[in-house]
This record gives structure tokens, C-alpha cells and sequence, in this order.
């Protein structure tokens, strides 16, 4: 079926003008790794635009369909204990490499910060690596 706008593309946009608008007005990164974090652990007068951030892509989640009149399908293949394990692991490779994909890939590369471009190399090697032994090698 031809769409006359490719959703991925839509949605790179609107990342792009969020982490753009961030830091125009914020002078602040969108990670959202950090973002997330410094709601746990906050600064003081610091709290609010990350709530509000973390709220904007939890509401994008929920309205996107209602707006767009169009299910949004995905598929869980995994157990709960698997989900679990990927989801300590992002967090631990997140705090290692001193941030999340968004921070480095979305913004870093964009300010052409060499430490950020090593990270996403890596995330993608890594990731391409894992998918490759858990779909031919296990």
C-alpha cells in the first residue's frame, strides 16, 4: 500500500525538532537515559522539564493512534525473564558508555563529538553481533 508520507520519517522529524527544541531553549541534551535519570535523582529546579519531557513521549505513545486514526502493531517474541535481562543490560551498557543511544546518536553525532560517534559505532556492532548469534548461532 503507497502512503504518501513514510512514518519513519515523520517520526525522525519530530525526534529531531524535540532534541533540537531541547537544546535551543534548554541548553540541554536529549538523552533519555539522563533525562530519565535526574527525574530519580534530581537537581534542584531541575525536575520539571524532564517530567515533562518523559510525559510528552509517554503521551505521543498513547495519542499518536487517536490522531492518526491508524493501529500502531508490534510483537513480543520474548519471555519476561529475556525482557528483563535486555532491559538490565541496556541500563548497565547506558551508564558504562555515559549515555543512551538518543544522547549519542540523535544529538552527539549531530555535534560532531567523536566520543559520541565511537559510542553509536559500537551500539550498532553490538547490536548487530547479538542479533546474529541469537537468530544463527542459538
Amino acid at each position: 500500500m503507497f502512503e504518501v508520507i513514510s512514518w519513519s520519517l515523520f517520526g525522525g522529524i519530530l525526534i529531531g525538532l524535540a532534541a533540537s527544541l531541547l537544546l535551543l531553549f534548554n541548553g540541554r541534551i536529549a538523552g533519555i537515559s539522563g533525562i530519565l535519570s535526574g527525574v530519580f535523582f534530581p537537581a534542584r529546579g531541575d525536575t520539571f522539564w524532564r517530567v515533562a519531557f518523559i510525559a510528552g513521549l509517554l503521551a505521543g505513545g498513547v495519542l499518536a493512534p487517536l490522531i492518526f486514526q491508524r493501529e500502531f502493531v508490534f510483537e513480543l517474541n520474548a519471555s519476561l525473564p529475556v525482557l528483563l535481562a535486555g532491559g538490565f543490560l541496556v541500563g548497565f551498557g547506558t551508564k558504562l558508555g555515559s549515555g543512551c543511544t538518543s544522547g549519542h546518536s540523535v544529538c552527539g553525532i549531530a555535534r560532531f563529538s567523536w566520543r559520541s560517534i565511537v559510542a553509536t559505532i559500537t551500539f550498532m556492532a553490538t547490536a548487530i553481533i547479538t542479533v546474529a548469534i541469537m537468530r544463527h548461532v542459538l
